[in-house]
């Protein structure tokens, strides 16, 4: 088994205790900005959907956009969220659109 992966994750984890700590070594006693609580709660969503939008239309190896069966198959499920459908059945939703398209194309 080479040891390789294992370097890997231990750097990983190395470097996790580092930024973990260094905020309460850089912060000490000191109370956060008071607009610090909401950058983050806004900053997260952002995030979320950044990633969602690059695995939606981004494209493998290029550079530019691709519209796929996967755009058709998030708004499927968004049409579903947006009907308060339960959520395992915005999945299947999504699933089900995603096939379809793929099916027809």
């Amino acid at each position: 088994m080479s040891s390789d992966p294992w370097i890997v994750v231990g750097a990983l984890v190395a470097t996790t205790f580092l930024i973990k700590g260094a905020g309460s070594l850089v912060m000490g006693d000191r109370e956060l900005p008071g607009w610090f609580p909401r950058f983050v709660e806004y900053l997260t969503p952002a995030l979320l959907a950044v990633l969602v939008v690059t695995q939606l239309v981004g494209a493998a190896g290029a550079h530019g956009m691709t519209f796929d069966a996967r755009l058709a198959g998030f708004a499927g499920a968004l049409v579903a969220w947006r009907l308060k459908a339960p959520v395992p059945l915005v999945i299947l939703v999504a699933a089900a659109v995603t096939a379809g398209v793929r099916a027809l194309s």
